[in-house]
C-alpha cells in the first residue's frame, strides 16, 4: 500500500504569468514516452509482477522504493503545469458575462484541451496532447532485460528534461527540470550499479548520458549541495533498506557531482508545500462563488 504526504518533494516558485503554452512543453515531463507516467508505471508494474523477491530483496526493494518515488514525481510535474498554465491568478471576470469571451485567448494555445478539458490543469498527455497508453509499460520478469530497460528509459528521461529545460524561461518550470535532472541521475545511477551487482559490465561508467555536468543548471545545483544526488529512500518500512546491498557498501557518488558516499535513507525528504490554485468561476473552477464553497466547506467541517 501506499501512504500520501500531502506535500511536493521540492517547493516550486510561483510562476512570473500564466504561460499556458510552457506548461505544454512541461507535458513531455509528465505523459510522454519518457514521462514520470512511464517510469511509476514500468517500475510500479514490475514490482508488483517481481519473482521470487525474497530471494533477490535488495533488487526488489530498488525497484519498489523507486516506485513510491515515481508517485511523488508525477505529482510534481502535475503541480508545475497547472501552476504555469494559470499563473498567479487565473481569474478572468467580465461582470459575470460569458458572452464577451473571457478566455478568448484559450483558443490558441498549443495545447488547448487543457483548458477545455481540464480547465487548465494537467493532463495524462505528452506536449503535443497525444494521451499516454500503457504500451510504454515493460515488465518482462526477466531481472537483468527489466533493468536493462529501466537504465535506458531513465537516460532517456534525461535527454527529455534538458531539452524541455531549455524551451523554458519561467522559475516554476525550470524548478521541476532542474530536481528531477538530479533525482533522475539517481536512478539511473541505481539501475546501473544493479546491472553491475548482476553482471559484472560497470553500467555506471556510461554515465551521465547525455553527458552534461548538473552543476551547469543553477536550479540543480543547490539539490547536488545538499546531497541529493548521493540518496535513496525508503519512502516507508524498514524492510526496504535491503537496497543497501546496490546502493551502498563504498559506492560513491559519480565523477563530475559532488563526492560522498551513496546512503539510504529512511522515510522520504522533507519536501515543500503545494501552491493552492486559486479558482476562476467564469472558468466554471468551481462552479460555485469561492465564498459559497468556503461557507459549505464549513457547514460540512462543524459536523465532523
Amino acid at each position: 500500500m501506499f501512504m500520501r504526504i500531502d506535500k511536493l518533494q521540492a517547493e516550486l516558485p510561483k510562476p512570473k504569468r500564466a504561460d499556458p503554452n510552457a506548461a505544454a512543453a512541461l507535458q513531455e515531463l509528465l505523459g510522454g514516452k519518457f514521462g514520470e507516467m512511464s517510469t511509476l508505471n514500468n517500475y510500479m508494474y514490475q514490482s508488483f509482477n517481481f519473482r521470487n523477491k525474497s530471494k533477490v530483496m535488495p533488487f526488489y526493494s530498488l525497484v519498489a522504493s523507486i516506485t513510491a518515488e515515481e508517485l511523488g514525481h508525477v505529482e510534481l510535474v502535475a503541480n508545475g503545469i497547472t501552476m504555469l498554465a494559470n499563473g498567479p491568478s487565473p481569474e478572468k471576470e467580465h461582470k459575470g458575462d460569458i458572452s464577451q469571451a473571457p478566455f478568448e485567448d484559450m483558443k490558441d494555445i498549443r495545447s488547448a484541451a487543457s483548458f477545455l478539458h481540464a480547465g487548465g490543469g494537467a493532463m495524462p498527455v505528452d506536449s503535443n496532447g497525444l494521451p499516454w497508453n500503457g504500451t510504454f509499460v515493460f515488465s518482462t520478469g526477466n531481472l537483468v532485460l527489466d533493468l536493462l530497460h529501466n537504465f535506458f528509459l531513465e537516460c532517456g528521461a534525461r535527454m527529455h528534461k534538458l531539452r524541455v529545460y531549455e524551451t523554458l524561461s519561467d522559475p516554476t518550470g525550470r524548478e521541476v527540470c532542474g530536481y528531477l535532472l538530479v533525482r533522475g541521475s539517481v536512478h539511473a545511477h541505481a539501475y546501473a550499479l544493479a546491472l553491475k551487482k548482476l553482471t559484472g559490465v560497470e553500467m555506471e561508467k556510461m554515465l551521465p548520458t547525455p553527458n552534461i555536468d548538473l552543476s551547469k543548471i543553477p536550479e540543480s545545483q543547490k539539490y547536488l549541495d545538499e546531497g541529493s544526488h548521493r540518496r535513496l529512500y525508503t519512502w516507508g518500512e524498514e524492510t526496504y533498506r535491503e537496497m543497501e546491498a546496490v546502493w551502498g557498501g563504498g559506492e560513491k557518488a559519480l565523477p563530475g557531482d559532488p563526492p560522498g558516499d551513496l546512503e539510504v535513507v529512511s522515510g522520504h525528504p522533507d519536501g515543500g508545500k503545494i501552491d493552492e490554485l486559486k479558482g476562476a468561476s467564469s472558468a466554471f473552477t468551481t462552479d460555485y462563488d469561492p465564498s459559497e464553497i468556503f461557507e459549505i466547506a464549513s457547514k460540512l467541517h462543524a459536523k465532523l
